[in-house]
């Protein structure tokens, strides 16, 4: 689960962007990469989870291994089949005086590079990663159950779930600082200055491949270790005997045991239908599919919120999402699965415990209304460049000769605390650098100073944002904080709520219908949407040399934080009614078809 997480919730992502330059790949595309994963996980799951069910399971997680560690060596082998990282010259971002030359790019027809067809080798690896998941978070999940007491399965399953959301955080920091080394591990040496690279140009590329390697020899050595283990972990007979059924009284428990369903293909369709028709089963599973919209949402897009919202850096915003994101819900759920194990709560008890976490939860996501931030002087987008010029239009009369570009997105602050696109739309002509600080000069679309001093004119404009007058960030990751705690205090709970409510022959079958509905309509959908809402709030598009639209640059704060709390808010309420419908329709099974502590002792004896 630990390396899985690594892998595919954090390498992957943090080198998508890197991916994206070094082959030439869109957005669109790169997000095509990202849903391979959670196709196979679809098309697979119900099968796998049905075959694996009586089959070997031990055996399953040793095929897992395999598959993850070669689905992270196949997304490796692009960088050593594609040659050497070749970079051109560095773009100009100052205003260019008419008659000069300069390194800006022209509009010229696109040709599809050789290189993007590696995008096909990434969406194998990806289908591989997605192959060796399946068993994991199925079958994985049922053998836990099936060999721990019913009161402790709740806590090692919740540990098994911490696992694979410190996965991510682990993937993020380790995939962060290899970004740090060059791609070729050696940088070309070049006669000219302005051709040299380094971290902070635009045409650097990290080490993206190192880690992959890393985990596919990490991965596979745990084939050994899976593939030691019995079907059975000793004394797992006594503990079944043990347990008391309850499963949602249907009749599908009978239907199972009488017609022995689920040893042959055929019995697939039938298997799936009694799932199906269990109300129970499916409102925990809508209930969950909603939460899984929330969280892929936020955990894809939360960065991006804080940089806009409260003016940080895109690795700061990172760096700080990652810190409230993988804490708080590995916290959500080992105290969610120690208090369920600790309370020894029955099916009913766990789905009235989540409806508690829930209405929490929902509580807490007001924190969007009231730590919330406006909008910062943004010259040519939020107001005029001092009195010149139309609000939504860059261009203005002091910049006019300036040939900006912009596809260049290089943002200044200017000495009047208002932000520009870039150097070039600020009107400033010249830079020079002091211990590694750049400052920008002779800017013509900054208003002078009424006392002008001999040394003002070094200081017109700065690189980066303008401070961000908004102080509410403190307060907005704290209630964040404990919003994730409890939104993913309900997650353990809803899967032992499932393997509770449907017989136990089903159990992996279970969890692998709850995998389809939870991509289908949660994990898949979430990022799409919260993106759609996210791009709804811009006010400033990028536009490059052939005018065409890309990414946004700037976006309306207000508008964003009242999107994402709307989307929020109703999925929770979705959530918290179909828990309280699966609270209302559960029917626990007639106390006849608990064992009585003789018959217990009993059938243990004989199964010993």
């Amino acid at each position: 689960s630990l390396f899985l997480g690594i892998v595919v919730n954090g390498l992957i992502n943090i080198s998508i962007s890197t991916i994206e330059k070094r082959y030439e790949l869109n957005s669109s595309l790169t997000g095509l990469i990202s849903a391979s994963y959670d196709i196979a996980f679809c098309v697979l799951s119900l099968f796998i989870s049905f075959f694996g069910e009586r089959g070997h399971k031990p055996r399953w997680l040793a095929f897992s291994a395999f598959m993850l560690g070669l689905g992270s060596l196949i997304f490796a082998l692009p960088h050593f089949s594609s040659g050497k990282y070749h970079y051109g010259a560095k773009l100009e971002d100052t205003c260019q005086i008419p008659g000069t030359t300069s390194a800006n790019s022209t509009c010229s027809a696109s040709t599809k590079s050789p290189l993007s067809n590696y995008l096909y080798v990434f969406i194998l690896a990806q289908l591989l990663l997605g192959v060796g998941g399946t068993p994991l978070y199925t079958l994985g999940t049922a053998f836990i159950d099936d060999s721990v007491p019913k009161h402790k399965s709740s806590l090692y399953i919740g540990i098994g779930y911490a696992m694979s959301l410190l996965g991510p955080a682990v993937g993020y920091v380790l995939g962060g600082q290899l970004l740090n080394i060059y791609i070729d591990i050696e940088i070309p040496e070049r006669q000219d200055i302005y051709m040299k690279l380094d971290h902070d140009d635009p045409r650097w590329l990290g080490a993206w491949w190192i880690a992959f390697l890393a985990c596919f020899f990490a991965i596979w050595l745990l084939i050994i270790p899976f593939s030691c283990f019995p079907k059975h972990l000793p004394g797992t007979a006594k503990i079944q005997a043990e347990k008391v059924s309850e499963t949602h009284n249907d009749g599908s428990e009978a239907l199972v045991k009488i017609k022995n369903i689920g040893k042959s293909f055929k019995d697939f369709p039938v298997a799936l239908m009694i799932l199906l028709k269990n109300p129970v089963l499916m409102s925990l599973i809508i209930a969950s599919s909603s939460e899984a919209l929330i969280a892929t949402g936020f955990a894809t897009f939360l960065p991006k919120f804080i940089e806009n919202q409260f003016g940080q850096t895109s690795s700061f915003s990172a760096t700080l999402g990652g810190l409230v994101l993988i804490p708080a819900a590995a916290l959500g759920q080992i105290i969610s699965g120690f208090l369920v194990s600790k309370c020894k709560m029955d099916c009913k008890s766990i789905i009235k415990f989540m409806i508690g976490t829930c209405s929490v939860a929902l509580l807490l996501n007001t924190v969007f209304l009231f730590a919330k931030c406006g909008n910062e002087p943004f010259a040519g987008v939020s107001e005029t460049y001092n009195g010149t010029g139309m609000l939504h239009n860059l261009t203005a009369p002091c910049n006019a000769d300036c040939r900006c570009l912009r596809s260049m997105y290089y943002p200044v602050c200017g000495r009047d605390e208002v932000q520009y696109f870039s150097p070039c739309f600020a009107g400033c002509t010249a830079h020079f650098s002091s211990n590694n600080k750049k400052t920008f000069y002779n800017c013509s679309c900054i208003p002078k100073p009424e006392e002008d001093n001999s040394e003002d004119f070094l200081y017109e404009a700065i690189p980066g944002k303008c401070p961000v007058q908004c102080k509410l960030l403190p307060l907005f990751l704290t209630f964040f904080f404990f919003a994730v705690v409890f939104t993913f205090m309900a997650v353990t709970p809803t899967t032992v709520a499932i393997l509770r409510c449907v017989p136990d022959k089903q159990r992996s079958f279970a969890l692998g219908v709850q995998s389809v509905f939870l991509r289908l309509l949660g994990t898949i959908p979430g990022p799409i949407l919260f993106g759609v809402a996210i791009d709804n709030s811009c006010t400033l598009w990028d536009i490059n040399e052939c005018k065409t639209k890309g990414a946004c640059w700037v976006y309306d704060n207000e508008r964003m934080a009242y999107l994402l709390m709307g989307i929020s808010a109703i999925c929770k309420i979705i959530t918290i009614v179909f828990v309280i419908v699966a609270v209302c329709l559960y029917k626990p099974p007639p106390a006849s078809s608990a064992l009585s502590q003789k018959d217990s002792e009993m059938v243990s004896a004989v199964c010993t």
